[in-house]
């Protein structure tokens, strides 16, 4: 695969998550190392939607560590149940945050951050890893989003 992404004109979300998401398996799928398909996964989706952030913590010794992401500096690492990663995590569902301000004990990494999607890879039962993405704007995402993220992040789960 050619190192861009081919993603139609004039498309929708829908259409855009559509295209990209034959893209993403074409990207991993003869790829065995971990941080490279994560890294790779980042910056697909970084590149195609323009988020603020896009990336994604790892569950190592019962806290998540930031992996692979693209945008600005990041937290490193968050505690079980804390802030939105920590509550998908602890959960092991996806969470959709419209506005970070109004999430009980959101953790700003970012100030420009103002909407939010968790979304956790899980492995035999057992939440792996987090893709999180942030935006700088307020109800960016929706189910659309909740549908094809969880797309790309079983995808992933035969990685771990």
């Amino acid at each position: 695969m050619e190192n861009e992404l081919i993603i139609p004109d004039g498309s929708g979300k829908e259409e855009i998550y559509a295209a990209l998401i034959p893209q993403i398996v074409a990207l991993t799928e003869t790829e065995e190392d971990l941080v490279a398909n994560l890294a790779n996964v980042s910056a697909a989706l970084f590149q195609t939607f323009g988020f603020l952030w896009v990336g994604f913590y790892l569950v190592k010794n019962n806290q998540l560590v930031l992996g692979p992401f693209q945008g600005p500096v990041a937290c490193t690492r968050i505690q079980y149940g804390k802030g939105v990663c920590g509550t998908s995590w602890q959960r092991a569902q996806r969470i959709v945050v419209p506005d970070v301000e109004a999430f009980p004990g959101h953790i700003a990494c970012c100030s420009k951050s103002k909407s939010e999607i968790v979304v956790p890879v899980i492995q035999n039962n057992e939440v792996v890893a987090v893709l999180d993405i942030d935006s700088c704007e307020y109800g960016t995402f929706d189910e659309t989003d909740n549908k094809y993220l969880s797309q790309v992040c079983d995808i992933l789960t035969d990685k771990f």
